[in-house]
C-alpha cells in the first residue's frame, strides 16, 4: 500500500499533479483545491491511495492524511467508486462530510452529481458510525472554498468525477460563469453544478 509520495512538484494543473520521484513522473488525481496548493518546483509530501483496476492503477493526492482517510471510508458505501468519492471531497471537504452525514442532510449530499436521494440514504446509513463526529469547528460562513468564486474548483472536480474531460469540464464552466453575476458573494454549487451538466448534455 502507498501512504505517501514525496518529490518535486512537477506539473500542477485542476484536476491533477505530477511529482518526480527519482526522475520518475508520478501522476496523482487531487481535487482542484489541493492542486493548487501544490506549486511546480516545489518539494512536496502528499498523501496517496493507490486503486487498482483490472485495466489501471491510478494513484490519488490529498491534501492531508485526513481527506486520505475519508476518501477510503466513502468507498466503502454502495455505489461509491474513487472518481466519485474525490468528486465529494471536492464539494465537501472531511469535516464538513461528517457534519453532513451526521446531521442526516441528504440535501447538501445530493448537491454532488452522481449522487441522488437515494445514494444519499445510503451514505448516511452505512458511512454514519465509520466517519465519526468533526474533528474541527466548521469555519465561517463566506471563508471556505465555495466563497467568492472558490465555487470553480469543487464544480471542476465534480464534472471530472462524473467523467468529463478537464477541457470539457473547462468549457462548462466558462460557460455558466457569466450567469453567476460579479455581485454573487458565495455561488450555490448545486445550481451552478447542474447549469454546467446542462450545458455538457446539449447536442
Amino acid at each position: 500500500m502507498i501512504a505517501f509520495v514525496h518529490g518535486r512538484v512537477s506539473v500542477s494543473s485542476p484536476g491533477e499533479v505530477v511529482l518526480d520521484v527519482g526522475g520518475i513522473g508520478l501522476t496523482l488525481q487531487c481535487t482542484p483545491t489541493t492542486a493548487a496548493s501544490l506549486r511546480p518546483g516545489d518539494e512536496a509530501r502528499v498523501p496517496a491511495s493507490l486503486v487498482v483496476r483490472e485495466d489501471s492503477l491510478t494513484l490519488y493526492g490529498f491534501a492531508d492524511d485526513d481527506e486520505r482517510t475519508v476518501f477510503e471510508l466513502l468507498q466503502t458505501a454502495t455505489g461509491i467508486g474513487p472518481r466519485l468519492a474525490q468528486a465529494m471531497l471536492a464539494v465537501h471537504p472531511p469535516d464538513e462530510l461528517r457534519r453532513i452525514v451526521a446531521a442526516e442532510d441528504l440535501v447538501a449530499l445530493t448537491r454532488v452529481p452522481g449522487v441522488g436521494r437515494k445514494g444519499a440514504q445510503r451514505i448516511v446509513i452505512e458511512l454514519r458510525d465509520k466517519l465519526g463526529a468533526p474533528r474541527a469547528a466548521a469555519p465561517p460562513a463566506g471563508t471556505g472554498p465555495d466563497s467568492g468564486d472558490g465555487w470553480q474548483a469543487p464544480v471542476h472536480a465534480a464534472l471530472l468525477g462524473l467523467g468529463w474531460t478537464a477541457r470539457e469540464a473547462d468549457a462548462a464552466i466558462g460557460e455558466v460563469a457569466p450567469m453567476i453575476g460579479d455581485g454573487v458573494d458565495a455561488a450555490d454549487v448545486a445550481t451552478v453544478l447542474k447549469a454546467a451538466l446542462r450545458t455538457l448534455a446539449r447536442p
